[in-house]
């Protein structure tokens, strides 16, 4: 069904948000590749999806995104509705009682660091290094330095698929290795989190550590998706991709960072079959050197291009 055929079996009148028809994807994700989504729904408010929602066909299919950090969306586009939760609706940052933040979900993980910074709330440096926003976080317990989602989160804010409201606790999110057990149904709207009070200056200087470790260590100006793969404890993926001599490795225009292997970078020109074959590729040669299979980190979405299905390896 073409997006515009979408759009004109919905009744959008009391809708107050942003529709687009065949939207590129490859404009709104860092790898900056990918076909179209049918429908593209940027919503003013939490009132305006909640609406949307309760008047949206239940056989078509729903996928939510943020700053489409960690996607990597396949040649052939998106079937059905991408929700984008602006910042402008889902952004705010509110300091609460009993050293608690609110944070919407569309708010980028720095922009949470400064808060918490400015609240003199120490426990949120490390999103100070995480390039994504919060909605993402809360899924996939976003975490780095020893530190993840799970020990800031107090409760999530969500809406199911009907538009209906619900409060998550922390106990409720199931939370566990870059991984939530909530429904992937629901659509995540803010988080309330605690932190613990601490002095700037020591917050300051553990932003700044890990500003300098990003800098040093990881291909932040490239077009990338943050780390491709799953650390699979107790090892590294990035000592594995590099112990099977995939650092620098490249498939057209898609290559593993030579700065850091478990990074995908497009150096120009690189399809969405690129990276995800890319990606693949490393998955089968580290397998056959060290029997371990790499799990994505990166969500991969969409529809493959005919006759370019990629198939996994391992």
């Amino acid at each position: 069904m073409s997006g515009q055929a979408l759009l004109d079996r919905l009744d959008v009148s009391g809708i107050r948000g942003r529709l687009t028809t065949d939207a590129a994807m490859s404009k709104i994700t860092w790898f900056q590749v990918g076909g179209p989504a049918d429908l593209l729904f940027s919503p003013a408010d939490e009132d305006d999806l909640a609406n949307f929602l309760k008047i949206l066909p239940a056989d078509v299919p729903v996928l939510v995104v943020g700053i489409g950090s960690n996607l990597l969306v396949r040649d052939g586009g998106i079937e059905g509705v991408v929700i984008r939760l602006s910042g402008r609706g889902f952004g705010k940052v509110e300091t609460l009682s009993d050293n608690r933040l609110y944070a919407g979900a569309a708010t980028p993980d720095k922009r949470l660091a400064a808060a918490a910074l400015e609240a003199g709330l120490g426990g949120f440096e490390f999103y100070h290094g995480i390039p994504g926003a919060i909605g993402g976080a809360l899924r996939m317990n976003a975490g780095a330095n020893g530190t993840e989602t799970t020990d800031r989160v107090v409760e999530v804010h969500a809406l199911d698929r009907h538009g209906n409201r619900h409060v998550l606790s922390h106990a409720d999110m199931g939370y566990s290795y870059r991984h939530c057990q909530a429904s992937k149904e629901l659509i995540f709207t803010g988080a309330v989190l605690a932190g613990v009070p601490t002095d700037r200056a020591e917050i300051q200087k553990a932003m700044d550590a890990v500003q300098h470790h990003r800098e040093t260590v990881q291909p932040i100006r490239e077009k990338t998706g943050g780390s491709t793969f799953k650390n699979p404890l107790p090892h590294s993926s990035w000592k594995l991709i590099d112990e099977a001599g995939m650092r620098g490795f490249q498939i057209g225009g898609a290559q593993m960072s030579e700065m850091h292997c478990n990074f995908m970078i497009n150096t120009g020109g690189a399809t969405g079959h690129d990276l995800e074959t890319l990606g693949e590729t490393v998955r089968t040669k580290v397998h056959a050197k060290s029997g371990v299979v790499l799990e994505w980190e990166i969500k991969r979405l969409g529809r493959f291009e005919a006759g370019r299905e990629v198939k996994s390896s391992v």
